[in-house]
């Protein structure tokens, strides 16, 4: 069924689902919005050797949002090397994405849905209050679970995420959900006289091992067959993101004939639908490292926003955003050969000169995978 619209009276129950969510969403920020109107800094010492310990607050569940936190995790490291980061966040998944961030230590999780575990709940809200920390960072100033955990937690020093109030200078490019949350980080240690960073933001980055690339590797041999280049497409997304099979079928049959050097495989998605009728070699994966291993051996990725184009662009494999009711300025796939188009406003044939650009610029060199501190030609 893939995207295509229900019978009406799903659609309505979605509605009214969404609908229960926002208020509830909008209770409780009207609830919290005042919890940490003012960050504390005053008395932070500027030796970066005596931050031993962060926290970061991100309580949500979704792949794209815990990936989006990745760039803040290295800033952190980068700014005190020493230091140990324990995360609190949401869902199952949190849980696993960052094992290979050996500088990432307890992983705080809640349960997805809160009532029907409460026990659970309240037993990880207590575990991270046992722990001391010496900052508390919350990522999303507009989240209450976030800053009701900043608020909760033991340390002195917490960062709720309010950068106006440090006179944050504008970047081009603070709107990005992935960068804002670096550069309220920098302006805060500014404050007590840390000397920040003032470096491009990091990108995103799963930090795949040299094993589970080697295994991408050995997939995607499999589902081509041969030693041409590929590109990678993953053609689903979540509700109005998702293109339709109309758009994707025109799409797909130009990109064959316009590419036809090169190999094509899709990524399907949990729902196991294709917006293209399965006419490329697929493959299918609930292991978001094993996903991640197949897309860092292919040489584009072409997709809708959504999580799985956010682990394409941690993979380091250059990825082609296609936004349409997202903000792109906001989730773009940046840093590299990395880039979004808002297919409203531009056409197929803008998108084919895009990857058409993309390609040319990757062609006749062989692709460097970054693998912690070492680099691997593939």
């Amino acid at each position: 069924m893939g995207c295509e619209l229900r019978k009406n009276k799903i659609i309505t129950a979605m509605d009214i689902a969404r609908k229960i969510n926002g208020f509830r969403r909008f209770l409780m920020r009207q609830m919290t919005k005042n919890i940490g109107s003012r960050s504390c800094c005053k008395g932070l010492s500027n030796n970066p050797n005596v931050i031993k310990r962060v926290l970061i607050c991100r309580p949500n569940h979704r792949l794209g949002n815990l990936l989006l936190i990745t760039p803040l995790l290295q800033e952190i490291n980068t700014m005190f090397p020493d230091a140990k980061i324990d995360l609190f966040g949401k869902g199952f998944l949190a849980q696993t994405l960052f094992k290979n961030y050996e500088y990432v230590d307890n992983v705080f999780i809640l349960p997805k849905k809160a009532f029907d575990h409460l026990f659970e709940y309240f037993k990880v809200w207590f575990s991270m209050r046992k722990q001391h920390y010496d900052i508390v960072i919350n990522v999303d100033c507009n989240s209450s679970s976030g800053r009701l955990a900043t608020q909760f937690s033991d340390s002195k020093y917490r960062f709720f995420g309010d950068a106006s109030q440090f006179n944050l200078l504008r970047h081009d490019d603070d709107e990005h959900i992935a960068k804002y949350p670096v550069y309220n980080f920098r302006a805060f240690l500014s404050q007590v006289g840390f000397k920040v960073n003032n470096l491009p933001v990091a990108p995103l980055d799963i930090k795949l091992s040299s094993v589970e690339i080697e295994k991408g590797k050995e997939i995607v041999s499999k589902l081509v067959g041969n030693e041409k280049r590929t590109i990678c497409l993953f053609t689903f997304a979540t509700g109005a993101k998702c293109y339709s099979t109309e758009w994707w079928e025109v799409f797909y049959g130009k990109l064959k004939k316009e590419f036809s050097e090169y190999n094509f495989i899709e990524v399907l998605p949990v729902e196991n639908v294709s917006q293209i009728s399965f006419k490329a070699p697929t493959f299918y994966s609930k292991d978001v490292f094993e996903i991640g291993s197949v897309i860092a051996n292919t040489d584009l990725f072409i997709g809708a926003d959504s999580g799985i184009m956010h682990l394409a662009s941690a993979t380091g494999t250059p990825t082609l955003g296609l936004f349409s009711v997202t903000y792109l300025n906001k989730y773009t796939p940046y840093h590299g050969l990395n880039t979004g188009v808002n297919a409203n406003e531009n056409s197929i044939a803008d998108c084919l000169k895009l990857v058409e650009s993309i390609l040319l610029k990757t062609k006749g060199r062989n692709k460097i995978l970054i693998v912690g501190e070492k680099k691997i030609k593939n």
